[in-house]
């Protein structure tokens, strides 16, 4: 069935009542004014203003996106929960990366019905911070208005980054300035975090440190995250859901019923009812990468992306990897590689 011929991309009023942390991603400062550098004709194809909505944090109906004759996104539909994770893994080019653009209003030349919060942010496999200016001052770029240094290093506090506050860029690690990122990603408060292959670039060690990180801080913050990886391990650690992309639509939804459970062997459900924001255990909830469902998900999430017979073994066990381990890397040693753009 044809979708409707006038598209828009709407904005969720955001849940807190801080005047100063409402504007839209942290990227998009035409979002942030309210209108499009586009053509009023075109804007008459996607508006941009606010809706209510209810128990939504991402509704997308029939989204498509083109470039030029090249389909990318193809009537696509999508939603999110509020306070829910959300991991989307796909082969090269199947549009995941068009997909967190549009979220996130970096790109809106778009057909179809696309629902958001208004306050949303992203972070990217590069960390984007200014060279000329501290790391505070990076992380206080992401909240509108006057700069406010309090907020910027409360936030490096929550992603153990106080120490580096008054340092240049260029003397960071790539797991402190990714962490800096973050901070520059949660002052905004976000109920919508966007992350594109956020540890990417990382070193293995690093790379399961700020896994185990993002993970403390979604309890922390309750909002809704939406993670692109290259890593099947990742999505199954970190994901209530798992969606695979393929020709431009969502192709296989994989619900996560895996428990997360901390160092003191509490479950995720019973650390983000009783601890307080910012009061999470600091090494985020965990799930075990070698039980007997991990695996069978994993070669479920492989077996979709067409790699489950390059790698399934003879004895049908569950193979135990790293947590960095990635869909190149496990079909890798078959030979193959299905790794996601």
């Amino acid at each position: 069935m044809p979708f409707a011929l006038k598209q828009t991309l709407n904005h969720l009023p955001p849940h807190k009542t801080d005047a100063a942390t409402t504007a839209p991603s942290l990227s998009s400062p035409r979002a942030a004014a309210g209108v499009s550098s586009r053509t009023q004709s075109n804007l008459e194809i996607a508006q941009l203003h606010a809706v209510e909505s209810k128990g939504v944090a991402v509704r997308a109906r029939g989204l498509t996106r083109r470039f030029g004759s090249r389909t990318v996104i193809d009537a696509l539909d999508l939603d999110i929960a509020p306070g829910e994770f959300v991991a989307l893994i796909g082969r090269s080019g199947c549009g995941k990366s068009t997909l967190l653009r549009v979220l996130a209003n970096l790109d809106d030349d778009i057909e179809g019905d696309v629902t958001v919060p208004q306050r949303r942010a992203v972070a990217f496999q590069s960390p984007r911070l200014m060279p000329w200016l501290r790391v505070w001052r990076n992380v206080a770029m992401g909240k509108s208005g006057a700069v406010d240094r309090t907020r910027a290093e409360a936030a490096l506090r929550e992603v153990g980054l106080a120490h580096r506050s008054g340092a240049w860029p260029s003397v960071l690690s790539g797991g402190e300035a990714q962490r800096a990122a973050l901070a520059r990603a949660l002052i905004r408060e976000p109920d919508l975090l966007l992350l594109d292959e956020p540890f990417g670039a990382l070193d293995a060690l690093t790379r399961v440190n700020a896994q185990r990180l993002v993970s403390r801080l979604w309890q922390a913050h309750g909002c809704a995250v939406l993670l692109i990886t290259h890593d099947v391990d990742e999505a199954l650690l970190l994901a209530d859901r798992v969606l695979v992309m393929a020709d431009g639509r969502i192709s296989e939804t994989v619900i996560v019923d895996l428990p997360r459970r901390n160092s003191d062997n509490r479950t995720g459900a019973a650390i983000k009812n009783a601890a307080p924001a910012g009061n999470v255990d600091a090494s985020g909830a965990v799930r075990d990468t070698t039980s007997v469902r991990f695996g069978q998900l994993r070669r479920q999430l492989l077996n979709a992306l067409g790699v489950e017979n390059e790698v399934a073994h003879e004895d049908n066990e569950p193979r135990t990897l790293p947590a960095s381990a990635s869909i190149s890397t496990v079909a890798g040693s078959a030979g193959a590689s299905a790794a996601a753009a």
